[in-house]
């Protein structure tokens, strides 16, 4: 019999376990009744003893679903005893996990990581296994701490600044844009998942050198309607980031000098519900050049702040906050933009193959008639970006409505012409009226 969680934690568990113990009961019918010592200190020892047995139950499952899965994937480990995890049972994903960041470890430590001649399997040491467990628990402790963070009402705002713009903050399950929303796109997807989950998913990729530290700024550019904004959406989803989507109104102000301190408060505030994105739509039009004439003071001294919180940004190697940029000008920015976004991406006009992909998101709850060609109709799309298409369909899908529409007055207007001689038409009171 393979044992269960012991910790019973839901009502499918608390079923199964009295129905073992119906069984059992069955089986043996005779029964001798041990009841937990009244004294204190006895008592204590009782709890004791049950609580290590149960520890040693727990790490003799883990042991035989670690060999298990192992055994599977064409691995062995010289002492899987030696990884003994006793406070609670390992998930079949807590264990992929494991193997993973312990395969990593060792093929990124060992000289010579091809099996020996003869030998099918490749074998993995306790102290890599050792190392996976403890990039497990490193990952769970984090996660816990930041989801106390994400309660956005928790967060202390210094500022009226601050408050004002923790209300236009929207938190990861509250976007409702993933990467499976959208349709096309798939090298750019690929790109931003490297950029943006893969360092949060595996850290220990990103902890050597210069060269791999995290990417702080993001520019997404190509023609209007391409699917930008989604994109930078989807991106906080996926990473379980915060998402704040700033523009000229939310940051500008009639009041002297308090743009700045808006700016200044974007930033403050990202940093206290990180992981989280800073989204600056339409970027040309808030950092566009600095050499323009015509440009007001205040303008430019509200980009100088964004700026210098930028680079303090990007100077704080383990602060969790992403600056995503969207413009269809890159051409317009200031200089010292473009070089704060070192990661650019073109977002471009989706060809036949990919706007039969998007049409595919688009109409996937819809009821289509038989007849219907997406390849034909992405044939036909040329030149149509993802916002195109989606009005297409929404005109498509308001076009059965005219229909009924005209049917029903048809009906109408044959009921009022149709009466008996003499009478007056009903509904022609309505009508003069």
């Amino acid at each position: 019999m393979e044992m269960q969680d012991i910790d019973g934690g839901n009502d499918n568990n608390k079923e199964t376990s009295k129905a073992i113990m119906k069984h059992l009961i069955k089986l043996f019918p005779n029964k001798v009744t041990l009841e937990a010592p009244q004294a204190e200190m006895e008592l204590s020892r009782w709890n004791q003893m049950l609580n290590r047995d149960i520890e040693v139950l727990k790490g003799n499952a883990n042991i035989s679903k670690i060999r298990s899965f192992l055994t599977r994937l064409g691995l062995e480990c010289t002492d899987p005893e030696a990884i003994l995890v006793t406070d609670r049972i390992l998930t079949n994903e807590c264990i992929d996990k494991i193997i993973g960041f312990a395969l990593s470890h060792q093929l990124k430590n060992c000289t010579n990581p091809d099996p020996p001649l003869g030998s099918v399997q490749f074998a993995l040491s306790s102290g890599s296994l050792k190392h996976g467990v403890d990039m497990l628990k490193s990952i769970q402790s984090g996660s816990k701490s930041s989801t106390k963070r994400k309660s956005l009402k928790d967060i202390a705002t210094e500022n009226e600044f601050e408050k004002s713009l923790l209300a236009d903050v929207t938190p990861p399950h509250e976007i409702g844009v993933t990467f499976e929303d959208i349709g096309a796109l798939e090298s750019v997807k690929d790109t931003l998942k490297e950029l943006v989950m893969l360092p949060l998913q595996r850290p220990e990729l990103f902890n050597r050198g210069q060269l791999m530290k995290p990417c702080k700024g993001i520019l997404l550019f190509g023609p209007p309607g391409t699917g930008k904004t989604m994109l930078a959406k989807a991106v906080a989803t996926e990473a379980g980031a915060n998402f704040i989507n700033i523009s000229m109104s939310s940051i500008s102000s009639k009041w002297l000098g308090e743009g700045e301190k808006f700016v200044k408060a974007v930033f403050s505030l990202a940093s206290k519900i990180a992981p989280s994105v800073i989204f600056v739509d339409e970027v040309d039009g808030m950092l566009g050049r600095r050499e323009n004439p015509g440009e007001h003071e205040a303008m430019r001294k509200m980009k100088n702040e964004f700026m210098v919180n930028w680079d303090g940004l990007r100077t704080r190697e383990k602060e969790r906050v992403l600056v995503l940029a969207a413009t269809n000008r890159p051409f317009d920015l200031d200089e010292a933009v473009v070089r704060r976004l070192p990661r650019r991406l073109m977002v471009n006009l989706p060809d036949a193959s990919n706007r039969r992909k998007i049409l595919s998101v688009i109409l996937a709850k819809e009821d289509l008639a038989d007849d219907v060609d997406l390849e034909t109709i992405a044939n036909l799309t040329e030149g149509y970006s993802g916002s195109d298409l989606k009005n297409l369909c929404v005109t498509a899908a308001h076009r059965p409505i005219r229909e009924i529409l005209e049917k029903e007055k048809k009906v109408c207007f044959n009921l009022l012409s149709v009466s008996p001689v003499g009478c007056t038409p009903w509904g022609s009171n309505i009508i003069s009226s």
